[in-house]
This record gives C-alpha cells, structure tokens and sequence, in this order.
C-alpha cells in the first residue's frame, strides 16, 4: 500500500504542476495539518482515493467549514483496507487558537482517544500534526512537542507516527525520519510517500 503523507506547505509538484500520473499509485492520503482547504479538496478529487487528515494550528477555519470529501480523524479512528488510522491535530499553545493546547488539554484529548484505540482493537499508524517531545520536534515553544504522546506509542506501538508543524525549510539539519523505540516518526513536511508492504 503506498499512502501519500502531506503537510505543512502545498507540493508545487501536486498542485501548481499536478500531473496525474504523479497520484497513480496511491492508495490514501493523509494530511498532518496546515494545508489549504482547497489543495486537500483538489487531492480527493484528482486521486480519487479517501483523504484523512488532522487539524493543523492554522486550520481553524476547519472548526466551522472542513474541507469537503475529505474525513478528519482528530480524535478517532479510520479503518481503511484492515489500517487503523487515528489522530490528534493541534500544536502546544504558544497564542490564542482552537488547535492550540497545553500539555494538560493534550492529556485529556489523548485519555479520549484512547477509547476510540480500543474500540478499533489498536492502532497502526498515529497521525498528529504536532510531535512527540524529542522526536522531531523543535526547541522554540511554537514548535515543541507533547510528552503524552508517548503514552499512546507505548500503550498501542503502532506501526507508524507521522506528524507536520517542523518544516524541513527551517534548517539543513531537520530529519525527515527519527525513531522512539522502534517506531519511526516521519516528518510529512509538503509530502513523503510511506509504502507499507
């Protein structure tokens, strides 16, 4: 299964140059957040596939008008071809917003999910738009990480994490993959194609 994971800043290759054959081949796509309303609603449309996504710190404008065709896992949990798919959108507060929270407010959103895990018999494959603390987060309060995400790679170890927020434009040396106890991480900063055989 090949799924497309984007975030952050719309791929000139998937919209300003969209070619269709560069969507053949993908079987879901997935947005970490922060993406236009109507860049998500030209990928469902051209790809012709399901497109999941969290809400990003900018995205409040999803609250009250979400982007049409496309499904928002914040909080619960997409099963597709057998994949549990399960999300918690938002950053770490650093100003007024609705997808902005502290480290208490993620708890209790993470203490939710987990019911939403346990209905759906696990989870394969997290998707937040913030990071884990330490795992391809960054150091300024804007761009830091939550600590409970931790607990839900501990309790559920899925097979994937995958998040936005931390642009690679940022600096040289921000890694597209990290790993927490054998999980890898992956930054989906504009797009990333994940294959799971």
């Amino acid at each position: 299964m090949k799924i497309l994971l984007i975030a952050d800043q719309e791929s000139p290759a998937l919209w300003d140059h969209y070619r269709p054959e560069r969507l053949e081949g993908i079987d879901l796509i997935i947005s970490c957040g922060d993406l236009k309303r109507s860049y998500l609603e030209f990928l469902v449309t051209m790809g012709s596939k399901p497109l999941l996504y969290v809400p990003g710190n900018h995205d409040e404008i999803f609250a009250t008008d979400p982007p049409g065709g496309c499904e928002d896992i914040d909080g619960s949990v997409f099963i597709y071809n057998g994949l549990r798919i399960g999300g918690l959108g938002g950053c770490k507060q650093y100003s007024e917003g609705c997808y902005q929270f502290t480290e208490k407010d993620m708890r209790k959103k993470v203490r939710k999910f987990r019911r939403a895990v346990k209905r759906a018999g696990g989870l394969d494959i997290f998707v937040t738009h913030a990071s884990l603390t330490g795992y391809g987060d960054a150091e300024d309060r804007a761009h830091q990480g939550f600590d409970c995400f931790q607990d839900v790679l501990d309790e559920w170890h899925p097979k994937y994490m995958c998040h936005g927020h931390v642009h690679q434009s940022y600096g040289w040396d921000i890694p597209r993959i990290v790993e927490y106890n054998g999980i890898p991480i992956i930054n989906a900063y504009e797009r990333y194609v994940l294959e799971i055989p």
